[in-house]
Protein backbone atom coordinates (compact mmCIF):
# COMPACT_ATOMS: atom_id res chain seq x y z
CA UNK A 1 0.00 0.00 0.00
CA UNK A 2 1.16 3.54 -0.78
CA UNK A 3 2.79 5.79 1.80
CA UNK A 4 0.83 8.94 2.64
CA UNK A 5 2.23 12.02 4.40
CA UNK A 6 -0.07 14.47 6.17
CA UNK A 7 1.10 17.78 7.65
CA UNK A 8 -0.64 20.04 10.14
CA UNK A 9 -1.45 20.66 13.80
CA UNK A 10 -2.74 18.16 16.33
CA UNK A 11 -4.50 19.77 19.28
CA UNK A 12 -5.73 18.83 22.69
CA UNK A 13 -9.54 18.79 22.61
CA UNK A 14 -11.35 19.71 25.81
CA UNK A 15 -15.10 19.13 25.81
CA UNK A 16 -17.89 19.03 28.41
CA UNK A 17 -19.58 15.69 28.86
CA UNK A 18 -22.60 15.08 26.66
CA UNK A 19 -24.49 18.26 25.84
CA UNK A 20 -23.39 20.38 28.81
CA UNK A 21 -22.50 23.96 27.97
CA UNK A 22 -19.16 25.63 28.70
CA UNK A 23 -20.70 27.76 31.45
CA UNK A 24 -22.46 24.74 32.94
CA UNK A 25 -19.91 21.95 33.18
CA UNK A 26 -17.54 21.17 36.07
CA UNK A 27 -15.62 18.55 34.02
CA UNK A 28 -13.88 18.48 30.63
CA UNK A 29 -12.92 15.33 28.79
CA UNK A 30 -9.53 15.43 27.05
CA UNK A 31 -8.80 13.87 23.64
CA UNK A 32 -6.66 14.79 20.63
CA UNK A 33 -7.52 15.78 17.09
CA UNK A 34 -6.76 18.00 14.14
CA UNK A 35 -7.53 18.02 10.42
CA UNK A 36 -4.54 16.24 8.94
CA UNK A 37 -4.00 14.02 11.98
CA UNK A 38 -7.61 12.85 11.61
CA UNK A 39 -6.94 11.92 7.97
CA UNK A 40 -3.81 9.99 8.96
CA UNK A 41 -5.75 7.98 11.55
CA UNK A 42 -8.47 7.13 9.03
CA UNK A 43 -5.90 5.90 6.54
CA UNK A 44 -3.99 3.90 9.16
CA UNK A 45 -7.25 2.19 10.14
CA UNK A 46 -7.67 1.22 6.48
CA UNK A 47 -4.22 -0.38 6.44
CA UNK A 48 -2.43 2.47 4.67
CA UNK A 49 1.13 3.45 5.63
CA UNK A 50 0.21 6.91 6.95
CA UNK A 51 2.59 9.39 8.58
CA UNK A 52 1.70 12.62 10.36
CA UNK A 53 4.19 15.48 10.39
CA UNK A 54 4.04 18.40 12.83
CA UNK A 55 6.02 20.03 15.64
CA UNK A 56 5.18 19.27 19.27
CA UNK A 57 6.83 20.21 22.58
CA UNK A 58 9.03 17.69 24.36
CA UNK A 59 6.92 17.68 27.52
CA UNK A 60 4.33 15.07 28.49
CA UNK A 61 1.33 16.74 26.85
CA UNK A 62 3.12 16.70 23.51
CA UNK A 63 4.14 13.10 24.08
CA UNK A 64 0.56 12.13 24.93
CA UNK A 65 -0.53 13.42 21.51
CA UNK A 66 2.14 11.31 19.83
CA UNK A 67 1.14 8.28 21.87
CA UNK A 68 -2.48 8.70 20.78
CA UNK A 69 -1.48 8.70 17.11
CA UNK A 70 0.72 5.65 17.62
CA UNK A 71 -2.21 3.82 19.18
CA UNK A 72 -3.90 3.87 15.79
CA UNK A 73 -0.80 2.88 13.84
CA UNK A 74 0.16 6.32 12.51
CA UNK A 75 3.87 6.83 11.80
CA UNK A 76 5.08 9.62 14.13
CA UNK A 77 8.79 9.23 13.46
CA UNK A 78 9.03 12.50 11.51
CA UNK A 79 7.36 14.69 14.13
CA UNK A 80 9.73 17.48 15.22
CA UNK A 81 10.05 18.11 18.95
CA UNK A 82 10.40 21.61 20.33
CA UNK A 83 8.52 24.73 21.32
CA UNK A 84 6.47 25.34 24.42
CA UNK A 85 2.86 24.32 23.97
CA UNK A 86 0.24 22.14 22.35
CA UNK A 87 -2.68 24.01 20.81
CA UNK A 88 -6.03 23.53 22.54
CA UNK A 89 -9.59 23.76 21.33
CA UNK A 90 -12.73 23.69 23.43
CA UNK A 91 -15.83 22.04 21.96
CA UNK A 92 -19.41 22.54 23.13
CA UNK A 93 -21.74 20.13 21.38
CA UNK A 94 -24.90 21.62 19.98
CA UNK A 95 -28.33 20.05 20.18
CA UNK A 96 -31.55 20.63 18.28
CA UNK A 97 -31.49 24.29 17.11
CA UNK A 98 -28.53 25.22 19.35
CA UNK A 99 -25.33 25.02 17.28
CA UNK A 100 -22.04 23.55 18.41
CA UNK A 101 -19.31 26.01 19.41
CA UNK A 102 -15.54 25.88 19.14
CA UNK A 103 -13.16 28.16 21.04
CA UNK A 104 -9.48 28.06 20.09
CA UNK A 105 -6.55 28.46 22.46
CA UNK A 106 -3.77 27.71 20.00
CA UNK A 107 -1.73 30.92 19.69
CA UNK A 108 1.98 30.28 20.18
CA UNK A 109 1.75 26.53 19.72
CA UNK A 110 4.87 24.66 18.64
CA UNK A 111 3.73 24.24 15.04
CA UNK A 112 2.56 27.86 14.82
CA UNK A 113 6.11 28.96 15.69
CA UNK A 114 7.85 26.41 13.49
CA UNK A 115 10.40 27.46 10.87
CA UNK A 116 11.28 26.09 7.44
CA UNK A 117 14.51 24.72 8.92
CA UNK A 118 12.51 22.34 11.14
CA UNK A 119 11.47 20.11 8.23
CA UNK A 120 13.60 18.17 5.75
CA UNK A 121 11.02 17.48 3.05
CA UNK A 122 13.35 15.40 0.90
CA UNK A 123 13.74 13.01 3.82
CA UNK A 124 10.07 13.19 4.80
CA UNK A 125 8.86 12.41 1.26
CA UNK A 126 11.23 9.51 0.68
CA UNK A 127 9.06 6.67 -0.61
CA UNK A 128 5.82 8.68 -0.37
CA UNK A 129 3.11 8.66 -3.03
CA UNK A 130 0.60 11.11 -1.56
CA UNK A 131 0.78 14.37 0.43
CA UNK A 132 -2.23 15.91 2.21
CA UNK A 133 -2.72 19.22 3.98
CA UNK A 134 -5.64 21.54 4.71
CA UNK A 135 -6.30 25.26 4.61
CA UNK A 136 -6.17 25.30 8.40
CA UNK A 137 -2.40 24.79 8.49
CA UNK A 138 -1.23 27.82 6.44
CA UNK A 139 -3.76 29.90 8.42
CA UNK A 140 -1.61 29.43 11.53
CA UNK A 141 0.78 32.13 10.32
CA UNK A 142 2.89 33.33 7.38
CA UNK A 143 5.77 31.13 8.52
CA UNK A 144 3.60 28.01 8.42
CA UNK A 145 2.23 29.03 5.03
CA UNK A 146 5.84 29.18 3.79
CA UNK A 147 6.47 25.70 5.18
CA UNK A 148 3.37 24.43 3.35
CA UNK A 149 4.63 26.00 0.13
CA UNK A 150 8.03 24.36 0.50
CA UNK A 151 6.34 21.02 1.15
CA UNK A 152 4.17 21.37 -1.96
CA UNK A 153 7.14 22.28 -4.13
CA UNK A 154 9.13 19.32 -2.81
CA UNK A 155 6.20 16.93 -3.31
CA UNK A 156 5.54 18.17 -6.83
CA UNK A 157 9.22 17.79 -7.72
CA UNK A 158 9.01 14.14 -6.68
CA UNK A 159 5.79 13.50 -8.62
CA UNK A 160 3.80 12.95 -5.43
CA UNK A 161 0.02 13.44 -5.63
CA UNK A 162 -1.05 16.42 -3.52
CA UNK A 163 -4.48 16.84 -1.96
CA UNK A 164 -5.85 19.80 -0.05
CA UNK A 165 -9.05 20.35 1.90
CA UNK A 166 -9.75 24.10 1.67
CA UNK A 167 -11.19 24.13 5.22
CA UNK A 168 -11.64 27.89 5.65
CA UNK A 169 -11.67 28.97 9.32
CA UNK A 170 -12.78 32.57 9.84
CA UNK A 171 -11.42 32.55 13.40
CA UNK A 172 -7.89 32.05 12.03
CA UNK A 173 -7.68 34.46 9.08
CA UNK A 174 -9.68 36.71 6.77
CA UNK A 175 -11.13 35.75 3.40
CA UNK A 176 -8.60 38.04 1.73
CA UNK A 177 -5.67 36.38 3.51
CA UNK A 178 -7.02 32.93 2.74
CA UNK A 179 -7.61 33.73 -0.91
CA UNK A 180 -4.11 35.09 -1.47
CA UNK A 181 -2.30 32.24 0.28
CA UNK A 182 -4.45 29.38 -0.96
CA UNK A 183 -4.32 30.72 -4.52
CA UNK A 184 -0.57 30.15 -4.46
CA UNK A 185 -0.68 26.78 -2.73
CA UNK A 186 -3.44 25.40 -4.95
CA UNK A 187 -1.23 25.77 -8.02
CA UNK A 188 0.46 22.57 -6.80
CA UNK A 189 -2.68 20.63 -5.78
CA UNK A 190 -4.01 17.65 -7.74
CA UNK A 191 -7.09 16.78 -5.66
CA UNK A 192 -9.16 19.54 -4.07
CA UNK A 193 -11.69 18.91 -1.30
CA UNK A 194 -14.22 21.59 -0.46
CA UNK A 195 -17.65 22.06 1.05
CA UNK A 196 -20.64 24.23 0.23
CA UNK A 197 -19.00 27.31 1.82
CA UNK A 198 -15.22 26.99 1.35
CA UNK A 199 -15.10 27.66 -2.40
CA UNK A 200 -17.11 30.82 -1.83
CA UNK A 201 -15.18 32.03 1.24
CA UNK A 202 -11.71 31.40 -0.19
CA UNK A 203 -12.10 32.00 -3.93
CA UNK A 204 -15.47 33.74 -4.32
CA UNK A 205 -16.89 30.84 -6.34
CA UNK A 206 -20.52 30.31 -5.39
CA UNK A 207 -23.19 27.75 -6.22
CA UNK A 208 -26.41 29.18 -7.56
CA UNK A 209 -29.71 28.95 -5.66
CA UNK A 210 -28.05 27.71 -2.46
CA UNK A 211 -28.39 29.03 1.09
CA UNK A 212 -26.41 27.01 3.64
CA UNK A 213 -28.13 28.77 6.55
CA UNK A 214 -31.47 27.43 5.39
CA UNK A 215 -30.01 23.96 4.91
CA UNK A 216 -31.09 23.76 1.27
CA UNK A 217 -28.55 22.98 -1.45
CA UNK A 218 -28.78 23.04 -5.22
CA UNK A 219 -26.67 20.10 -6.37
CA UNK A 220 -26.57 21.25 -9.98
CA UNK A 221 -24.95 24.52 -8.89
CA UNK A 222 -21.96 22.61 -7.55
CA UNK A 223 -21.19 21.14 -10.94
CA UNK A 224 -20.28 24.64 -12.04
CA UNK A 225 -18.35 25.31 -8.81
CA UNK A 226 -16.23 22.18 -9.33
CA UNK A 227 -15.58 23.03 -12.98
CA UNK A 228 -14.55 26.59 -12.10
CA UNK A 229 -12.13 25.30 -9.45
CA UNK A 230 -10.63 22.74 -11.82
CA UNK A 231 -10.32 25.25 -14.65
CA UNK A 232 -8.64 27.86 -12.44
CA UNK A 233 -6.08 25.59 -10.80
CA UNK A 234 -5.83 22.53 -13.02
CA UNK A 235 -7.12 20.15 -10.35
CA UNK A 236 -7.42 16.57 -11.58
CA UNK A 237 -10.28 15.93 -9.16
CA UNK A 238 -12.60 18.14 -7.14
CA UNK A 239 -14.70 16.66 -4.34
CA UNK A 240 -17.42 18.75 -2.72
CA UNK A 241 -19.27 17.62 0.39
CA UNK A 242 -22.96 18.51 0.50
CA UNK A 243 -24.41 18.96 3.95
CA UNK A 244 -28.07 19.83 4.49
CA UNK A 245 -28.30 20.90 8.11
CA UNK A 246 -31.76 20.28 9.51
CA UNK A 247 -30.59 20.83 13.09
CA UNK A 248 -27.47 20.30 15.19
CA UNK A 249 -28.52 16.65 15.57
CA UNK A 250 -29.86 15.82 12.11
CA UNK A 251 -28.16 16.35 8.75
CA UNK A 252 -28.52 15.01 5.26
CA UNK A 253 -25.05 14.10 4.02
CA UNK A 254 -23.81 13.53 0.47
CA UNK A 255 -21.00 14.61 -1.87
CA UNK A 256 -20.00 15.10 -5.46
CA UNK A 257 -16.84 14.18 -7.37
CA UNK A 258 -15.72 15.94 -10.55
CA UNK A 259 -12.97 14.20 -12.53
CA UNK A 260 -12.47 16.85 -15.20
CA UNK A 261 -15.14 15.39 -17.44
CA UNK A 262 -18.15 14.27 -15.44
CA UNK A 263 -19.75 14.83 -12.06
CA UNK A 264 -20.66 11.89 -9.85
CA UNK A 265 -23.10 12.29 -6.94
CA UNK A 266 -23.25 9.91 -4.00
CA UNK A 267 -26.39 8.65 -2.34
CA UNK A 268 -27.66 10.85 0.48
CA UNK A 269 -27.61 9.68 4.10
CA UNK A 270 -29.96 10.95 6.81
CA UNK A 271 -27.50 11.24 9.69
CA UNK A 272 -28.32 11.41 13.42
CA UNK A 273 -25.17 13.06 14.76
CA UNK A 274 -23.17 11.82 17.72
CA UNK A 275 -20.10 13.97 16.95
CA UNK A 276 -19.66 15.88 13.68
CA UNK A 277 -16.14 17.24 14.33
CA UNK A 278 -13.77 15.46 11.98
CA UNK A 279 -16.57 14.62 9.54
CA UNK A 280 -14.88 16.39 6.66
CA UNK A 281 -11.52 14.83 7.51
CA UNK A 282 -13.05 11.36 7.49
CA UNK A 283 -14.40 12.16 4.02
CA UNK A 284 -10.89 13.16 2.94
CA UNK A 285 -9.41 9.97 4.35
CA UNK A 286 -11.99 7.87 2.52
CA UNK A 287 -11.43 9.76 -0.72
CA UNK A 288 -7.65 9.31 -0.56
CA UNK A 289 -8.02 5.60 0.20
CA UNK A 290 -10.39 5.11 -2.74
CA UNK A 291 -8.08 7.00 -5.09
CA UNK A 292 -5.04 5.01 -3.97
CA UNK A 293 -6.98 1.84 -4.73
CA UNK A 294 -8.00 3.11 -8.18
CA UNK A 295 -11.71 2.80 -7.49
CA UNK A 296 -14.07 3.93 -10.23
CA UNK A 297 -15.33 7.53 -9.75
CA UNK A 298 -18.78 6.51 -8.53
CA UNK A 299 -17.32 3.95 -6.13
CA UNK A 300 -14.79 6.54 -4.93
CA UNK A 301 -17.39 9.09 -3.91
CA UNK A 302 -19.64 6.43 -2.39
CA UNK A 303 -16.77 5.10 -0.24
CA UNK A 304 -15.76 8.59 0.93
CA UNK A 305 -19.30 9.60 1.87
CA UNK A 306 -20.03 6.30 3.61
CA UNK A 307 -16.82 6.65 5.64
CA UNK A 308 -17.81 10.15 6.71
CA UNK A 309 -21.38 9.10 7.45
CA UNK A 310 -20.05 6.52 9.91
CA UNK A 311 -17.74 9.09 11.54
CA UNK A 312 -20.75 11.17 12.55
CA UNK A 313 -21.69 8.28 14.85
CA UNK A 314 -18.33 8.19 16.66
CA UNK A 315 -17.17 10.31 19.61
CA UNK A 316 -13.94 12.24 19.15
CA UNK A 317 -12.11 13.59 16.11
CA UNK A 318 -10.86 10.25 14.79
CA UNK A 319 -12.87 8.00 12.48
CA UNK A 320 -12.45 4.57 14.03
CA UNK A 321 -13.94 2.32 11.35
CA UNK A 322 -12.65 -0.41 9.04
CA UNK A 323 -12.72 -0.76 5.28
CA UNK A 324 -15.25 -3.59 5.62
CA UNK A 325 -17.64 -1.40 7.63
CA UNK A 326 -17.40 1.41 5.08
CA UNK A 327 -17.90 -0.98 2.16
CA UNK A 328 -20.95 -2.50 3.85
CA UNK A 329 -22.61 0.89 4.23
CA UNK A 330 -21.62 2.03 0.74
CA UNK A 331 -23.09 -1.21 -0.57
CA UNK A 332 -26.48 -0.48 0.97
CA UNK A 333 -26.34 -2.03 4.44
CA UNK A 334 -27.37 1.02 6.45
CA UNK A 335 -30.15 -0.24 8.67
CA UNK A 336 -28.04 -0.24 11.82
CA UNK A 337 -29.33 -3.65 12.81
CA UNK A 338 -27.40 -5.46 15.54
CA UNK A 339 -24.68 -7.71 14.15
CA UNK A 340 -24.47 -11.03 16.01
Amino acid sequence: MAKVITFGEIMLRLAPEGYYRFVQTPVYGATYGGGEANVAVSLANYGVDAAFVTKLPKHEIGQAGINELRRFGVDTSMIVRGGDRVGIYFLEKGASQRPSKVIYDRAGSSIAKATKEDFDWDKIFDGAEWFHFTGITPALGPNVAEICLEACKAAKKRGITISCDLNYRKKLWTREEAGKTMNELCQYVDVCISNEEDASDVFGIKASNTDVTSGKLNKDGYKDVAKQLADRFGFKKVAITLRESISANDNNWAAMLYDGNECYFSKTYAVRIVDRVGGGDSFGGGLIYACLNNMAPQDTIEFAVAASCLKHSIEGDFNQVSVAEVEALAGGNGTGRVQR
